[in-house]
């Protein structure tokens, strides 16, 4: 939900959708800097979930941080920028923060994934406890990291840290456009063994539900409306009525386009109550 003026009016929009919960940026996410968040600030924002009864779940860092980043001052900008969404949501008590793994730019994919890992240490280290820190499953456009389960394995275990500090955030668009399957059940399952045998499926802490505009394993993130996209609706039936995953909340990151968010909504809504032996 957007943050158009004031944090707290995410959660007003969220109720207009029809949402259970929302999604955040805990400021632009196309800018470095941030205005400072204020006592009343963090008033409103408390004060509009509990009249609302929508709670935020999560917030997404912003599109510039590399934590990947070969180059020292980008690298060295995107850890302090990426401690700062870990603070401003802290602050904010939003339970996770949700980070794209950056790109690895000419350098092999162990040395930076190895600098992936300190900058994850890293944020850790701003905050006491919370919030979670959810590594991102990605597209792997272009050199991005996390489009392979093999990225984030090797970060979880450099880091070494526990669940409660450190999960996962699957999004069906990106593991759809990197390669993996998730329209059939066998291709589903698959998917989610190989996700299990690799992270393990208690690391799944949010998922992102969008569909693809692109085809399986075009590496190319573009998001489209559940169902309207080379994914369909079978797809989110399996992953909605997957009983292992029965507790990990899902949000949209679909186009903003007219009243769509709560069509997307409802059609997720029916999805998910589907009798599980109707998707096999």
């Amino acid at each position: 939900m957007p943050i158009a003026g004031g944090l707290h009016n995410a959660l007003y929009r969220g109720r207009e959708a029809g949402c259970d919960i929302i999604q955040i940026f805990t400021k632009s996410p196309q800018q470095w800097k941030a205005r400072e968040l204020t006592d009343d600030d963090i008033e409103q924002f408390l004060a509009a979930q509990v009249e609302t009864g929508i709670p935020c779940v999560a917030s997404h860092d912003t599109y510039l941080i590399n934590p990947a980043a070969a180059d020292p001052a980008l690298l060295a900008r995107s850890r302090a920028a990426l401690r700062e969404e870990m603070r401003r949501s802290a602050r904010l008590q939003i339970p996770f923060v949700v980070m794209h793994l950056g790109a690895r730019g000419d350098a092999p994919d162990q040395e930076a994934l190895g600098r992936l890992a300190e900058s994850v240490r890293d944020a850790l280290n701003a905050v006491d406890g919370t919030p979670t820190l959810l590594l991102e499953t990605t597209a792997g456009q272009g050199t991005t990291l996390g489009w392979r389960f093999e990225h984030l394995q090797a970060v979880l275990e450099a880091v070494a840290a526990p669940s409660e500090r450190l999960g996962v955030c699957i999004d069906s668009c990106h593991l759809f456009a990197a390669g993996y399957e998730l329209r059939d059940p066998e291709g589903y399952y698959g998917t989610m063994d190989a996700l299990d045998a690799t992270m393990g499926l208690a690391r799944i802490r949010l998922i992102h539900a969008n569909d693809s505009q692109r085809e399986r394993g075009s590496r190319v993130d573009r998001h489209m409306h559940i169902g309207q996209g080379y994914l369909g609706q079978k797809a989110f039936r399996l992953l909605l009525t997957d009983p292992r995953l029965q507790h990990v909340p899902v949000v949209l990151e679909t186009p903003k386009e007219g009243d769509m968010d709560r069509v997307n909504l409802a059609v997720l809504r029916e999805l998910a109550q589907t009798d599980r032996e109707t998707t096999a």
